[in-house]
Protein backbone atom coordinates (compact mmCIF):
# COMPACT_ATOMS: atom_id res chain seq x y z
CA UNK A 1 0.00 0.00 0.00
CA UNK A 2 2.74 2.57 0.61
CA UNK A 3 4.47 1.61 -2.36
CA UNK A 4 1.21 2.81 -4.09
CA UNK A 5 1.11 5.62 -2.64
CA UNK A 6 4.83 6.74 -3.51
CA UNK A 7 4.04 5.10 -7.16
CA UNK A 8 1.22 7.39 -7.95
CA UNK A 9 3.20 10.95 -7.27
CA UNK A 10 6.25 9.95 -9.18
CA UNK A 11 3.61 8.51 -12.50
CA UNK A 12 1.71 12.20 -12.09
CA UNK A 13 5.20 14.40 -12.20
CA UNK A 14 5.70 12.21 -14.98
CA UNK A 15 2.80 12.77 -16.93
CA UNK A 16 2.62 16.37 -16.03
CA UNK A 17 6.41 16.63 -17.20
CA UNK A 18 6.26 15.13 -20.44
CA UNK A 19 2.70 16.81 -20.96
CA UNK A 20 4.75 20.00 -21.10
CA UNK A 21 8.17 19.28 -21.97
CA UNK A 22 7.10 16.15 -24.41
CA UNK A 23 3.51 16.32 -25.67
CA UNK A 24 3.93 13.44 -28.16
CA UNK A 25 5.75 11.22 -25.45
CA UNK A 26 2.54 12.49 -23.80
CA UNK A 27 -0.15 11.65 -26.01
CA UNK A 28 1.64 8.12 -26.66
CA UNK A 29 1.84 7.48 -23.07
CA UNK A 30 -1.15 8.73 -21.72
CA UNK A 31 -3.55 11.21 -23.46
CA UNK A 32 -4.78 8.54 -25.76
CA UNK A 33 -6.33 6.84 -23.24
CA UNK A 34 -7.96 9.62 -21.73
CA UNK A 35 -9.11 11.09 -24.80
CA UNK A 36 -10.61 8.00 -26.01
CA UNK A 37 -12.53 7.44 -22.81
CA UNK A 38 -13.47 11.26 -22.67
CA UNK A 39 -15.42 10.83 -26.46
CA UNK A 40 -16.87 7.72 -25.57
CA UNK A 41 -18.42 8.47 -22.67
CA UNK A 42 -19.16 12.53 -23.84
CA UNK A 43 -20.38 11.15 -27.41
CA UNK A 44 -24.07 11.37 -27.03
CA UNK A 45 -24.61 14.31 -25.12
CA UNK A 46 -21.92 16.28 -27.09
CA UNK A 47 -24.12 15.53 -30.18
CA UNK A 48 -27.32 16.76 -28.72
CA UNK A 49 -25.86 19.53 -27.70
CA UNK A 50 -24.17 20.46 -31.15
CA UNK A 51 -27.29 20.12 -32.68
CA UNK A 52 -26.19 16.59 -34.80
CA UNK A 53 -28.84 14.37 -33.81
CA UNK A 54 -32.27 13.92 -35.61
CA UNK A 55 -35.51 13.60 -33.94
CA UNK A 56 -36.80 9.67 -33.99
CA UNK A 57 -38.54 8.93 -37.40
CA UNK A 58 -41.79 8.45 -37.57
CA UNK A 59 -42.33 4.67 -37.12
CA UNK A 60 -40.50 4.79 -33.68
CA UNK A 61 -42.87 7.12 -32.83
CA UNK A 62 -45.90 5.07 -33.60
CA UNK A 63 -44.31 2.07 -31.94
CA UNK A 64 -43.87 3.47 -28.71
CA UNK A 65 -47.61 5.25 -28.91
CA UNK A 66 -48.76 1.74 -29.30
CA UNK A 67 -46.81 0.02 -26.74
CA UNK A 68 -47.29 2.72 -24.46
CA UNK A 69 -44.13 3.59 -24.06
CA UNK A 70 -41.43 6.96 -23.34
CA UNK A 71 -41.02 8.99 -26.86
CA UNK A 72 -37.58 7.97 -27.95
CA UNK A 73 -34.63 9.79 -27.85
CA UNK A 74 -33.20 11.89 -30.62
CA UNK A 75 -30.51 9.42 -32.53
CA UNK A 76 -27.16 10.68 -33.14
CA UNK A 77 -24.61 9.42 -35.79
CA UNK A 78 -23.43 5.87 -35.26
CA UNK A 79 -19.74 5.45 -34.77
CA UNK A 80 -18.34 3.24 -37.41
CA UNK A 81 -14.67 3.61 -35.46
CA UNK A 82 -12.41 4.94 -33.58
CA UNK A 83 -9.00 4.46 -34.22
CA UNK A 84 -6.05 6.62 -32.48
CA UNK A 85 -3.08 8.43 -34.01
CA UNK A 86 0.15 9.44 -32.94
CA UNK A 87 -1.34 12.82 -32.80
CA UNK A 88 -5.04 12.40 -31.95
CA UNK A 89 -7.79 10.29 -32.63
CA UNK A 90 -9.74 9.57 -36.23
CA UNK A 91 -13.46 8.92 -35.21
CA UNK A 92 -15.41 8.10 -38.61
CA UNK A 93 -19.36 8.30 -37.83
CA UNK A 94 -22.35 7.57 -40.17
CA UNK A 95 -24.82 9.77 -40.79
CA UNK A 96 -28.27 10.01 -40.19
CA UNK A 97 -31.18 10.49 -43.26
CA UNK A 98 -31.34 14.64 -43.04
CA UNK A 99 -28.12 15.19 -41.80
CA UNK A 100 -25.27 16.91 -44.02
CA UNK A 101 -21.51 16.82 -43.72
CA UNK A 102 -21.54 20.89 -43.52
CA UNK A 103 -22.99 20.52 -39.45
CA UNK A 104 -20.14 18.77 -38.68
CA UNK A 105 -18.03 21.16 -40.13
CA UNK A 106 -19.71 24.18 -38.78
CA UNK A 107 -19.59 22.64 -35.50
CA UNK A 108 -15.97 21.79 -35.17
CA UNK A 109 -14.61 24.21 -32.68
CA UNK A 110 -17.49 23.42 -30.00
CA UNK A 111 -16.85 19.62 -30.52
CA UNK A 112 -12.98 20.31 -29.77
CA UNK A 113 -14.03 22.02 -26.44
CA UNK A 114 -16.43 19.05 -25.77
CA UNK A 115 -14.45 16.93 -26.42
CA UNK A 116 -11.24 18.85 -24.62
CA UNK A 117 -9.00 18.27 -27.76
CA UNK A 118 -7.05 20.62 -29.48
CA UNK A 119 -8.46 20.75 -32.75
CA UNK A 120 -11.09 19.15 -34.68
CA UNK A 121 -11.47 18.54 -38.76
CA UNK A 122 -14.01 17.10 -40.42
CA UNK A 123 -14.18 16.03 -44.06
CA UNK A 124 -16.59 13.68 -45.59
CA UNK A 125 -15.15 10.64 -47.09
CA UNK A 126 -17.93 9.23 -49.28
CA UNK A 127 -22.37 9.73 -49.22
CA UNK A 128 -23.09 9.59 -45.71
CA UNK A 129 -20.02 9.14 -44.32
CA UNK A 130 -17.76 12.17 -41.97
CA UNK A 131 -14.69 11.26 -40.68
CA UNK A 132 -13.57 13.77 -37.56
CA UNK A 133 -9.90 14.06 -37.25
CA UNK A 134 -8.91 15.19 -33.76
CA UNK A 135 -5.59 16.39 -32.72
CA UNK A 136 -4.57 16.03 -29.35
CA UNK A 137 -1.90 18.72 -28.32
CA UNK A 138 -0.37 21.60 -30.65
CA UNK A 139 1.17 19.60 -33.20
CA UNK A 140 2.75 23.17 -34.92
CA UNK A 141 3.78 24.09 -31.78
CA UNK A 142 7.40 22.06 -32.67
CA UNK A 143 7.16 20.73 -36.33
CA UNK A 144 8.66 17.45 -36.63
CA UNK A 145 7.97 16.08 -39.63
CA UNK A 146 7.43 12.06 -39.86
CA UNK A 147 9.66 10.09 -42.05
CA UNK A 148 8.43 10.06 -45.61
CA UNK A 149 9.33 8.65 -48.34
CA UNK A 150 10.99 10.86 -50.60
CA UNK A 151 8.70 12.46 -52.94
CA UNK A 152 8.64 11.30 -56.84
CA UNK A 153 6.91 12.65 -59.77
CA UNK A 154 6.78 16.37 -58.34
CA UNK A 155 5.15 15.61 -55.16
CA UNK A 156 7.48 17.39 -52.28
CA UNK A 157 6.84 17.57 -48.17
CA UNK A 158 6.65 21.00 -47.49
CA UNK A 159 4.78 21.12 -44.11
CA UNK A 160 2.92 19.85 -41.41
CA UNK A 161 -0.81 19.96 -40.57
CA UNK A 162 -2.80 20.98 -38.12
CA UNK A 163 -4.29 17.85 -37.81
CA UNK A 164 -0.93 15.91 -37.72
CA UNK A 165 -1.16 15.07 -41.46
CA UNK A 166 1.61 15.98 -43.65
CA UNK A 167 1.01 18.69 -46.17
CA UNK A 168 2.85 18.09 -50.21
CA UNK A 169 2.88 20.52 -52.93
CA UNK A 170 2.19 18.41 -55.84
CA UNK A 171 2.71 20.48 -59.11
CA UNK A 172 0.96 17.46 -61.12
CA UNK A 173 -2.56 18.38 -59.21
CA UNK A 174 -2.07 22.20 -58.17
CA UNK A 175 0.57 23.34 -61.23
CA UNK A 176 0.88 26.90 -60.17
CA UNK A 177 0.70 28.31 -56.53
CA UNK A 178 1.01 31.89 -54.82
CA UNK A 179 2.56 32.64 -51.47
CA UNK A 180 2.28 35.54 -49.98
CA UNK A 181 3.02 37.02 -46.55
CA UNK A 182 4.70 40.27 -44.47
CA UNK A 183 8.39 40.11 -43.55
CA UNK A 184 9.58 37.24 -41.41
CA UNK A 185 6.35 35.46 -41.83
CA UNK A 186 8.33 32.30 -42.73
CA UNK A 187 8.10 32.63 -46.72
CA UNK A 188 11.60 32.05 -47.29
CA UNK A 189 12.03 29.62 -45.20
CA UNK A 190 8.86 27.69 -46.69
CA UNK A 191 10.84 28.29 -49.84
CA UNK A 192 13.64 26.93 -48.81
CA UNK A 193 12.08 23.81 -47.78
CA UNK A 194 10.82 23.37 -50.95
CA UNK A 195 13.74 23.75 -53.28
CA UNK A 196 15.70 21.24 -50.58
CA UNK A 197 12.74 18.78 -51.29
CA UNK A 198 12.99 19.35 -55.31
CA UNK A 199 16.96 18.86 -55.65
CA UNK A 200 16.76 15.30 -55.41
CA UNK A 201 13.93 14.91 -58.08
CA UNK A 202 14.70 15.02 -61.92
CA UNK A 203 13.44 18.62 -62.61
CA UNK A 204 15.12 21.94 -63.80
CA UNK A 205 14.75 25.12 -61.13
CA UNK A 206 14.48 28.19 -62.61
CA UNK A 207 14.73 31.20 -60.29
CA UNK A 208 13.81 34.61 -60.28
CA UNK A 209 15.02 37.09 -57.33
CA UNK A 210 15.08 41.02 -57.86
CA UNK A 211 16.62 41.29 -54.26
CA UNK A 212 19.95 41.06 -56.01
CA UNK A 213 19.44 36.91 -55.80
CA UNK A 214 19.89 36.89 -51.59
CA UNK A 215 17.87 34.50 -51.07
CA UNK A 216 17.80 31.87 -54.32
CA UNK A 217 21.48 32.77 -55.29
CA UNK A 218 23.31 30.58 -52.38
CA UNK A 219 20.99 27.87 -53.97
CA UNK A 220 22.70 28.38 -57.59
CA UNK A 221 24.21 25.07 -57.68
CA UNK A 222 21.15 23.29 -58.56
CA UNK A 223 19.21 26.08 -60.32
CA UNK A 224 19.41 25.76 -64.25
CA UNK A 225 18.69 29.97 -64.80
CA UNK A 226 18.74 32.46 -62.43
CA UNK A 227 18.04 35.95 -62.46
CA UNK A 228 18.61 39.00 -60.01
CA UNK A 229 17.22 41.93 -61.43
CA UNK A 230 13.99 42.90 -63.73
CA UNK A 231 15.85 43.15 -66.79
CA UNK A 232 17.44 40.25 -66.81
CA UNK A 233 13.58 38.45 -65.52
CA UNK A 234 12.21 39.80 -68.73
CA UNK A 235 15.23 38.10 -70.95
CA UNK A 236 14.60 34.71 -68.89
CA UNK A 237 10.93 34.51 -68.98
CA UNK A 238 10.99 35.28 -72.66
CA UNK A 239 13.59 32.19 -73.28
CA UNK A 240 10.97 30.48 -71.13
CA UNK A 241 8.14 31.08 -73.53
CA UNK A 242 10.17 30.21 -75.91
CA UNK A 243 11.31 26.72 -74.92
CA UNK A 244 7.77 26.10 -73.93
CA UNK A 245 6.95 26.52 -77.84
CA UNK A 246 9.56 23.81 -78.69
CA UNK A 247 7.92 21.65 -75.85
CA UNK A 248 4.65 21.84 -77.61
CA UNK A 249 6.20 21.22 -81.21
CA UNK A 250 7.97 17.90 -80.00
CA UNK A 251 4.24 17.04 -78.38
CA UNK A 252 2.65 17.90 -81.16
CA UNK A 253 5.18 15.40 -83.42
CA UNK A 254 4.78 12.61 -81.22
CA UNK A 255 0.92 12.37 -80.80
CA UNK A 256 0.71 10.21 -84.23
CA UNK A 257 -2.73 10.00 -84.15
CA UNK A 258 -4.03 7.09 -86.48
CA UNK A 259 -6.27 4.07 -86.11
CA UNK A 260 -3.72 1.99 -84.99
CA UNK A 261 -2.58 3.81 -82.35
CA UNK A 262 -3.74 2.80 -78.92
CA UNK A 263 -5.48 5.72 -76.83
CA UNK A 264 -3.19 5.50 -73.67
CA UNK A 265 -0.37 6.35 -76.29
CA UNK A 266 -2.50 9.79 -77.69
CA UNK A 267 -0.82 12.77 -75.19
CA UNK A 268 -1.56 16.62 -74.79
CA UNK A 269 1.69 17.10 -72.54
CA UNK A 270 4.75 15.76 -71.38
CA UNK A 271 4.09 13.59 -69.02
CA UNK A 272 2.50 10.44 -71.69
CA UNK A 273 5.56 10.95 -74.26
CA UNK A 274 7.91 7.89 -74.20
CA UNK A 275 10.77 8.21 -71.09
CA UNK A 276 13.54 8.76 -73.37
CA UNK A 277 12.15 11.76 -75.50
CA UNK A 278 10.14 13.51 -72.36
CA UNK A 279 11.95 16.69 -71.52
CA UNK A 280 12.58 17.70 -67.66
CA UNK A 281 9.89 19.50 -66.07
CA UNK A 282 10.51 22.87 -64.77
CA UNK A 283 9.74 24.57 -61.63
CA UNK A 284 9.90 28.49 -61.96
CA UNK A 285 10.25 30.14 -58.24
CA UNK A 286 10.05 33.91 -58.06
CA UNK A 287 10.93 35.59 -54.80
CA UNK A 288 9.62 38.72 -54.46
CA UNK A 289 6.47 39.33 -57.56
CA UNK A 290 5.75 43.21 -56.80
CA UNK A 291 9.58 44.27 -57.93
CA UNK A 292 8.57 42.99 -61.28
CA UNK A 293 5.91 44.88 -61.40
CA UNK A 294 6.60 48.05 -60.55
CA UNK A 295 7.84 50.82 -62.77
CA UNK A 296 9.02 54.22 -62.36
CA UNK A 297 8.83 55.82 -65.88
CA UNK A 298 7.65 54.48 -69.16
CA UNK A 299 10.68 52.64 -70.36
CA UNK A 300 9.97 50.50 -66.93
CA UNK A 301 6.38 49.94 -67.86
CA UNK A 302 7.12 48.75 -71.29
CA UNK A 303 9.65 45.97 -69.54
CA UNK A 304 6.86 45.72 -66.75
CA UNK A 305 3.89 44.85 -69.46
CA UNK A 306 6.15 42.37 -71.46
CA UNK A 307 6.89 40.72 -68.00
CA UNK A 308 3.37 40.34 -66.73
CA UNK A 309 2.58 39.03 -70.54
CA UNK A 310 4.90 36.35 -70.26
CA UNK A 311 3.83 34.99 -66.80
CA UNK A 312 -0.20 35.22 -67.81
CA UNK A 313 1.24 33.19 -71.18
CA UNK A 314 3.06 30.26 -69.06
CA UNK A 315 0.14 30.08 -66.48
CA UNK A 316 -2.09 29.57 -68.91
CA UNK A 317 -0.18 27.45 -71.08
CA UNK A 318 2.70 26.10 -69.28
CA UNK A 319 1.05 23.05 -67.54
CA UNK A 320 0.78 20.85 -70.70
CA UNK A 321 4.87 21.82 -71.21
CA UNK A 322 5.55 20.90 -67.32
CA UNK A 323 6.43 24.68 -66.59
CA UNK A 324 5.18 25.23 -62.93
CA UNK A 325 4.97 28.50 -61.21
CA UNK A 326 5.46 29.37 -57.72
CA UNK A 327 5.00 32.65 -57.25
CA UNK A 328 6.24 34.34 -53.79
CA UNK A 329 5.31 37.95 -52.43
CA UNK A 330 3.97 40.19 -49.68
CA UNK A 331 1.07 41.80 -51.61
CA UNK A 332 -0.35 40.38 -55.07
CA UNK A 333 -3.36 42.60 -56.00
CA UNK A 334 -4.63 45.03 -58.68
CA UNK A 335 -2.75 48.20 -57.34
CA UNK A 336 0.18 46.13 -58.95
CA UNK A 337 -1.06 46.91 -62.64
CA UNK A 338 -3.15 45.53 -65.37
CA UNK A 339 -3.05 41.89 -65.64
CA UNK A 340 -2.30 41.19 -62.53
CA UNK A 341 -5.66 39.68 -61.46
CA UNK A 342 -5.42 37.49 -64.69
CA UNK A 343 -2.19 36.23 -63.71
CA UNK A 344 -3.85 35.59 -60.04
CA UNK A 345 -6.86 33.47 -61.38
CA UNK A 346 -4.46 30.92 -63.06
CA UNK A 347 -2.36 30.16 -59.63
CA UNK A 348 -4.53 27.41 -58.32
CA UNK A 349 -2.61 27.00 -54.86
CA UNK A 350 -2.87 29.90 -52.26
CA UNK A 351 -0.49 30.01 -49.27
CA UNK A 352 -0.72 32.65 -46.52
CA UNK A 353 1.73 33.49 -43.88
CA UNK A 354 0.99 36.21 -41.65
CA UNK A 355 -0.12 39.36 -42.80
CA UNK A 356 -0.22 42.69 -41.44
CA UNK A 357 -3.96 43.85 -42.79
CA UNK A 358 -7.10 41.71 -44.29
CA UNK A 359 -7.03 43.08 -47.64
CA UNK A 360 -3.35 41.42 -48.12
CA UNK A 361 -5.20 37.68 -47.27
CA UNK A 362 -8.51 38.45 -49.28
CA UNK A 363 -5.82 38.72 -52.16
CA UNK A 364 -4.97 35.07 -51.38
CA UNK A 365 -8.38 33.74 -50.37
CA UNK A 366 -11.07 36.08 -51.33
CA UNK A 367 -12.58 34.46 -53.95
CA UNK A 368 -12.04 31.07 -53.03
CA UNK A 369 -13.06 31.15 -48.65
CA UNK A 370 -13.68 33.78 -46.65
CA UNK A 371 -12.99 31.50 -43.17
CA UNK A 372 -9.68 30.99 -44.85
CA UNK A 373 -9.31 35.41 -44.90
CA UNK A 374 -10.09 35.01 -41.27
CA UNK A 375 -7.86 32.43 -40.38
CA UNK A 376 -4.64 33.97 -42.16
CA UNK A 377 -4.96 37.08 -40.51
CA UNK A 378 -5.07 35.55 -36.94
CA UNK A 379 -1.62 33.81 -37.61
CA UNK A 380 -0.02 34.49 -34.40
CA UNK A 381 3.09 36.72 -35.05
CA UNK A 382 5.47 34.39 -32.78
CA UNK A 383 4.99 31.57 -34.75
CA UNK A 384 6.95 32.62 -38.14
CA UNK A 385 6.31 29.55 -40.62
CA UNK A 386 2.55 29.13 -39.77
CA UNK A 387 0.35 29.41 -42.81
CA UNK A 388 -3.03 28.98 -43.96
CA UNK A 389 -2.69 26.63 -47.29
CA UNK A 390 -5.95 26.56 -49.99
CA UNK A 391 -6.80 25.66 -52.73
CA UNK A 392 -10.09 26.34 -55.94
CA UNK A 393 -12.21 24.05 -54.24
CA UNK A 394 -12.37 26.33 -51.08
CA UNK A 395 -10.85 23.43 -48.60
CA UNK A 396 -8.02 25.08 -46.38
CA UNK A 397 -6.03 24.20 -43.34
CA UNK A 398 -3.26 25.62 -41.01
CA UNK A 399 0.12 24.29 -42.22
CA UNK A 400 3.79 24.52 -40.33
CA UNK A 401 6.86 24.44 -42.51
CA UNK A 402 9.71 22.68 -40.58
CA UNK A 403 12.58 25.58 -39.81
CA UNK A 404 14.89 24.49 -42.21
CA UNK A 405 17.99 26.57 -42.44
CA UNK A 406 19.98 28.45 -45.66
CA UNK A 407 22.93 25.86 -44.80
CA UNK A 408 20.70 22.64 -44.67
CA UNK A 409 19.13 24.02 -48.09
CA UNK A 410 22.58 24.73 -49.44
CA UNK A 411 24.27 21.73 -48.70
CA UNK A 412 20.94 19.47 -50.05
CA UNK A 413 21.76 21.34 -53.13
CA UNK A 414 25.31 21.02 -53.52
CA UNK A 415 24.97 17.75 -52.83
CA UNK A 416 22.71 17.13 -55.58
CA UNK A 417 24.30 19.50 -58.14
CA UNK A 418 24.74 16.97 -60.82
CA UNK A 419 21.02 16.77 -61.59
CA UNK A 420 21.29 20.08 -62.61
CA UNK A 421 19.96 19.92 -66.39
CA UNK A 422 21.06 22.27 -69.55
CA UNK A 423 18.19 23.53 -71.45
CA UNK A 424 19.62 25.16 -74.57
CA UNK A 425 17.20 28.67 -74.52
CA UNK A 426 17.79 29.07 -70.42
CA UNK A 427 21.63 28.45 -71.42
CA UNK A 428 22.86 32.11 -70.97
CA UNK A 429 21.35 32.65 -67.46
CA UNK A 430 22.76 29.84 -66.41
CA UNK A 431 24.35 31.06 -62.72
CA UNK A 432 28.16 30.95 -62.42
CA UNK A 433 29.16 28.03 -59.72
CA UNK A 434 31.90 29.76 -57.50
CA UNK A 435 35.29 28.36 -57.70
CA UNK A 436 36.65 26.36 -54.76
CA UNK A 437 40.64 26.13 -54.27
CA UNK A 438 41.66 22.89 -52.63
CA UNK A 439 45.44 22.33 -51.91
CA UNK A 440 46.50 24.49 -54.73
CA UNK A 441 44.12 23.00 -57.59
CA UNK A 442 41.03 24.62 -58.76
CA UNK A 443 37.97 22.25 -58.38
CA UNK A 444 36.57 21.39 -61.80
CA UNK A 445 32.62 21.96 -62.07
CA UNK A 446 30.79 18.98 -63.01
CA UNK A 447 29.52 18.62 -66.23
CA UNK A 448 25.82 19.32 -66.19
CA UNK A 449 23.30 16.82 -67.26
CA UNK A 450 21.74 17.29 -70.69
CA UNK A 451 17.71 17.60 -70.69
CA UNK A 452 16.20 18.40 -73.67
Amino acid sequence: MDALWVTLPVVLVAALSLRWLRPTWYWLTFGITFAAIRVLIRYRSVMDACGLTVPPSRWRLALARVANRPVPEARSPRILWLRPTATGLVLRLKLRPGQDAFDFSASSDRLRHSFSLHNVVSREIRSGVVELRMTGYDVLRRVRMPAVVPGEGLRVSVALREDGEVHYRDYRQVPHALNVGATQSGKSVYQRTLVAGLAPQNVALVGIDCKNGVELAPLAARFTALADNPDAAADLLAALVAYMGRVYELIRTEQRISVALPDAEITADIWDLPAHLRPVPVVLLIDEVAELALAANKAEEARRDQIVTHLVRLSQLGRAAGIYLEICGQRFGSELGKGITMLRAQLTGRTAHRVNDETSANMAFGDISPDAVLAAVQIDKNRPGTAVAGDSSGGWSRIRAPHTTLRQAVDTCNAHAHRTPSITELEPFRPAAPVRVLIGKVQPKPTPASAF
